[in-house]
């Protein structure tokens, strides 16, 4: 790989600690790299691979020799900073939610479809991290059989909103009242994830149904959800339910998962055998177990999907796509 310039804007937000990490990890040819954040952290000192750096504020003049900026900030703000570092000429890797379902941006999970930024614009957005974790196990599947319908149920832990879910839940458990979340998460699980809209789902909803189809490129599969946040710091569990317009075979199936790429499958039930949200956590794996056949439905089945939403559901994401973009 060729030595690059990078930006990573909100490095000391939860993912974007996290990204660092990663990234410091990676076999990532660096020349320079810059730091960004609030206001509150401008001047803080930040060490990558054994050298220090400060914090900056965000000024267009110092993106003037950056070739890739990784952004884990909220929409507002990609919304207004990823065309203007496009603008110049820099690739933008968006982990907000803002540009995910417009046409003209890929929507990325690096292991099934990175040839999809070819003749899109130089941002490219990364999935919601339920939407990543539970398509890693569908797709492969959907080669095979060619999916005709999905219904998701996910268990969201606190950290899907960042360092205030998980002091929410530290706060509510020492008997102060609730600000982030509707109800004391410590005492309940809660079926309601960001905003409810008019049609009786919430906008996470919205997101993993539009995303699924959109990452699968197949805009005719029937795909509903619930999302419900549970009293975990850390990890997301996700039901699926699977209907196939092909006839199933669940050893073959099995197989598939067992040998996709990112995957490892947990599935011996009467052994006790499936996957546990501990098993996920600072892990860059999906875990699969719980394969069964859907008695309800003739081609259809049953999964249950665990990974780490803020390193494989986030940082992750982001960091192999750079790495995917510079191979390719």
């Amino acid at each position: 790989m060729k030595k690059i310039n990078i930006a990573l804007i909100g490095v000391t937000g939860l993912v974007g600690r996290t990204i660092l990490s990663i990234l410091e990890e990676s076999d990532v040819s660096i020349n320079d790299i810059k730091f960004f954040a609030s206001n509150k952290s401008i001047g803080k000192i930040v060490r990558f691979r054994n050298e220090e750096y400060m914090i900056q504020e965000l000024n267009e003049k110092e993106f003037d020799d950056i070739d890739y900026a990784l952004l884990s900030v909220p929409s507002s703000i990609s919304s207004i900073w990823a065309p203007i570092l496009e603008k110049k000429g820099i690739v933008v890797i968006d982990n907000s939610s803002f540009f995910r379902m417009r046409d003209d941006v890929a929507l990325v999970v690096p292991e099934l479809n990175i040839n999809s930024v070819k003749g899109k614009r130089k941002i490219i957005a990364c999935p919601n991290c339920s939407t990543i974790q539970s398509v890693l196990a569908l797709k492969p599947l959907d080669d095979a059989y060619r999916i005709k319908k999905i219904n998701y149920i996910t268990y969201q832990s606190v950290s899907g909103v960042g360092n205030k879910g998980i002091e929410e839940l530290e706060n509510v458990r020492m008997g102060r009242k609730p600000s982030i979340f509707p109800y004391d998460i410590s005492k309940t699980c809660i079926p309601e994830i960001d905003s409810p809209l008019r049609n009786g789902y919430s906008k996470e909803e919205m997101k993993m149904i539009e995303e699924s189809k959109k990452i699968l490129g197949r805009e005719n599969i029937l795909i509903s959800a619930t999302c419900v946040r549970v009293p975990l710091v850390r990890s997301h569990a996700v039901v699926i339910h699977v209907e196939f317009e092909k006839k199933i075979d669940l050893k073959e199936i099995r197989d598939i998962l067992s040998h996709s790429k990112g995957i490892i499958l947990k599935d011996d039930f009467l052994n006790h055998i499936y996957p546990l949200s501990s098993d996920a956590i600072n892990n860059d794996l999906v875990y699969v177990g719980r394969v069964r056949k859907d008695i309800a439905c003739e081609n259809g089945i049953i999964l249950y999907v665990v990974g780490d939403n803020i390193r494989r559901g986030a940082a992750y994401n982001v960091v192999e796509t750079l790495k995917g973009l510079l191979k390719n």
